[in-house]
């Protein structure tokens, strides 16, 4: 294996980290007075609007989106190193497209579909949500109870979805459904298109989340949608929903992986500068500590973020290493930020710093698209080779 990036995605990787340090830096003092002010982290639209074209004109849109779709075609080997970068700023910006999504709709679209929703997204002109999870089935999608149901040529669809990211701004979203009671799961579970218009889906509520986020909860009654809108075939929709939620346990690892950089470079810029008890905080064993076990950590979780891309590119069956690595890069982030929040002390635990909107982001991704136990769970039947 190559460790080094082709000098295209070397070059992308460059540019993806200009954007960050020239564009979404400069915001994160506004973005921290609002979520001190309890308005939340995001960004404001006119501050979306203003990244989304400069972005744009500097070529970072559709970086995965096939290249037929008027996309770049980048493998995730490309990636890890884009979404590091954007992983590394509490001033949180997608490029679009978002990639989960996407290439959910890559393996599963047919022609009208491709023509009336993968393009469109694809070229960023379109937003999408998903909607998975409910009050009673979290990492547990057997518990699913959303039900659709054929009539005539339409599908109806009753239940309740939540933790759904954009739910209030998608043009879109993917819903998944139990079609078949008795299958479930193991070939009962469909995904639907459904649009944000569609009588009988609404956004019910908003839900604040840790680090200034929020997500949403979404009720679902007599919901109508076209028979032209089953995404993938009847009952198939386990096996593409896992595709996407594989990209996105890759993307958080990398998010991960530039949080805890971001936290690292602040410790070690400050602790030389920081002085008690007449010593700098660089000269104690404690700090010294958290940082060299910091930065080999980093490399480590860095490795097995590229590791796990190749295989992914190269086709290969990475159940194992995604979950090893959305829990190490989760929790190796985690303590990364909370020793730096220790070394700064009583500033650290002030809204002043980013590393408190770093923090709550890591924390809520050991739960998102599976918790730490979960995963461990999968590895540990995957190398025994059972489902006890």
């Amino acid at each position: 294996m190559d460790f080094e990036l082709a000098e295209e995605h070397r070059l992308l990787r460059d540019l993806v980290q200009r954007f960050v340090r020239d564009e979404l830096i400069p915001l994160e003092p506004a973005v921290l007075a609002r979520g001190a002010d309890g308005k939340g982290a995001g960004l404001l639209p006119e501050e979306r609007v203003c990244l989304d074209a400069v972005s744009k004109d500097m070529g970072l849109w559709s970086l995965d989106a096939p290249e037929e779709a008027g996309g770049m075609g980048m493998p995730h080997v490309a990636l890890v190193a884009v979404n590091e970068a954007l992983g590394s700023t509490v001033a949180t910006y997608t490029l679009p497209p978002d990639s989960p999504n996407l290439r959910m709709l890559m393996e599963t679209v047919n022609e009208p579909q491709r023509a009336a929703y993968l393009e469109p997204y694809a070229r960023g002109e379109t937003i999408s949500a998903i909607g998975i999870s409910e009050p009673g089935a979290g990492a547990d999608p057997a518990g699913m109870i959303t039900r659709a149901v054929r009539d005539g040529d339409d599908w109806v669809i009753n239940g309740r979805k939540i933790w759904i990211t954009r739910a209030a701004e998608a043009d879109f979203t993917i819903l998944m459904a139990i079609t078949d009671a008795e299958k479930r799961a193991r070939g009962g579970m469909s995904a639907f298109l459904v649009d944000r218009d569609t009588p009988g889906f609404k956004v019910e509520r908003r839900i604040a989340m840790l680090g200034g986020e929020y997500t949403y909860e979404v009720l679902l009654e007599d919901c109508r949608v076209p028979g032209w809108k089953l995404l993938g075939a009847e009952g198939g929709g386990f096996g593409p929903m896992q595709v996407r939620l594989g990209t996105r346990r890759m993307e958080m690892a990398a998010w991960c992986i530039g949080a805890a950089q971001r936290a690292l470079d602040m410790m070690t810029d400050y602790a030389p500068q920081r002085r008690t008890f007449g010593e700098p905080l660089s000269a104690r064993q404690a700090v010294q500590w958290w940082v060299a076990d910091g930065a080999t950590k980093i490399h480590a979780a860095r490795l097995m973020a590229y590791d796990c891309a190749w295989k992914l590119d190269t086709g290969r069956d990475v159940r194992s290493e995604i979950s090893m690595l959305k829990v190490y890069a989760t929790e190796m982030a985690q303590e990364i930020i909370d020793n730096a929040m220790q070394c700064f002390g009583a500033m650290g635990m002030t809204k002043e710093l980013p590393l408190q909107l770093l923090a709550g982001r890591v924390r809520n991704m050991r739960i998102y698209d599976g918790p730490s136990e979960v995963h461990r769970m999968v590895v540990a039947r995957n190398l025994m080779n059972t489902r006890a």
